[in-house]
């Protein structure tokens, strides 16, 4: 099978690996690469680690005791302690495989540092990507050594409509939408093998769960590096491409009645920064906003643009499941430009309206108390921070 096709690997010579040093102060941009079993993820990590694109990147391959081709020749595990072994490919690429989520690895990767400009990090095909990012966020000495540069997933063509449709039990989310719903890129597999009436139902139900992402079509996972790096999906960077995207973007309808969507809106004025806290932590970590049939709303990944009271630039808002980060990017306001907030949330239950109706209650400081669990005040005005 594809995906199980091994590179050529080289193992490390310290006597002769020529150390190209990077500035100790650069950060090393990490991206995340997530796809449903089969999508050709693995095809992809194997065609960065082969091809000669002149880039040193470090692949972190996460198998998990299914006796891949990979796993057998990268990775020991001894009396149930992690073994790794780090291998220089001919390409000038380290590649690696580890059975937890990574980050031990790039902890020891950082050791290294210099021989790399670059880490990409392969997730099993069931994992929640959002939980993984979330760690560069968490872990703060982590943090200061690199940065989360965007989530990658692969779709395949042929078999991908199957199983962003799939219905899951009550309760549970289908991964590969998931998956899908908090990408910054998208790169569908196996367009050779699906007919054009195929392929564009396949964009149209990716299109419909993520408004906001941006889509790769491709054969054998062979894409362009350039369009895979330096996303800078999570920082103050992605600011004015950003502002762009979010004008076309459109609240999108789910296929499946419980499926993930894309909702966003705009609502101008200042907001407080207090306020706008409260109101992502109500939507984020309380989840005491209701749709109008009662249903708790889901919100797996948030960003936008908003205006602070006091701050003369443009703040980028970043989510991914309960954690968030607000920061300050290099767009300032014109002196007489009108100030808005726009924001794009990608989840399950999200109904357009109550969440708008909530934001504009945030922004007016006016006191909202319908949708919420047990009626609750969660949108309260200044005097409540007392």
């Amino acid at each position: 099978m594809e995906d199980e096709d091994c590179p050529d690997l080289v193992p490390i010579d310290a006597g002769d690996a020529e150390e190209t040093e990077s500035s100790p102060s650069r950060k090393i941009p990490v991206t995340i690469i997530t796809g449903y079993l089969g999508a050709g993820k693995t095809t992809l990590l194997n065609y960065i680690l082969t091809e000669q694109h002149k880039k040193r990147i470090a692949v972190i391959l996460n198998e998990f005791g299914e006796g891949s081709a990979l796993e057998k020749s990268l990775a020991i595990s001894q009396g149930g302690e992690l073994y790794e072994e780090w291998l220089e490919l001919r390409n000038g690429c380290l590649c690696c495989s580890v059975k937890d989520n990574g980050v031990k690895a790039i902890e020891n990767l950082m050791q290294r540092r210099g021989k790399f400009d670059y880490i990409l990090l392969e997730t099993t095909g069931l994992a929640d990507p959002g939980a993984v990012a979330s760690i560069f966020w968490v872990d703060s000495e982590l943090g200061s050594d690199i940065y989360l540069d965007g989530i990658v997933s692969v779709v395949d063509a042929k078999h991908g409509l199957q199983h962003l449709t799939e219905e899951k039990p009550e309760g549970l989310v289908n991964e590969a939408c998931r998956q899908v719903g908090l990408a910054d890129l998208i790169i569908i597999n196996k367009t050779d093998l699906v007919s054009r009436e195929e392929l564009n139902k396949v964009r149209t139900s990716v299109r419909s769960i993520n408004g906001l992402v941006k889509i790769l079509e491709t054969q054998r996972s062979r894409v362009d590096l350039s369009d895979v790096l330096d996303l800078h999906a999570f920082d103050s960077l992605s600011g004015i491409s950003l502002q762009k995207k979010l004008e076309h973007v459109k609240t999108t309808h789910a296929h499946l009645d419980k499926g993930i969507i894309t909702v966003t809106f705009e609502v101008p004025g200042n907001i407080k920064e207090e306020n706008l806290n409260l109101f992502i932590q109500n939507l984020l970590w309380e989840k005491n906003v209701k749709d109008k049939t009662g249903h708790t709303m889901d919100v797996i990944r948030l960003k936008g643009l908003v205006s602070i009271q006091g701050k003369s630039h443009q703040v980028i808002v970043q989510g991914v499941h309960e954690l968030y980060d607000l920061e300050e990017t290099t767009v300032a306001w014109k002196e007489n430009e009108k100030r808005t907030n726009r924001l794009v949330l990608i989840g399950r239950n999200l109904d357009k309206e109550t969440i708008k109706e909530l934001f504009i209650a945030t922004v007016t400081e006016k006191q909202l108390t319908s949708n919420y669990k047990n009626d609750e005040m969660s949108v309260p005005n200044s005097a409540s921070f007392l």
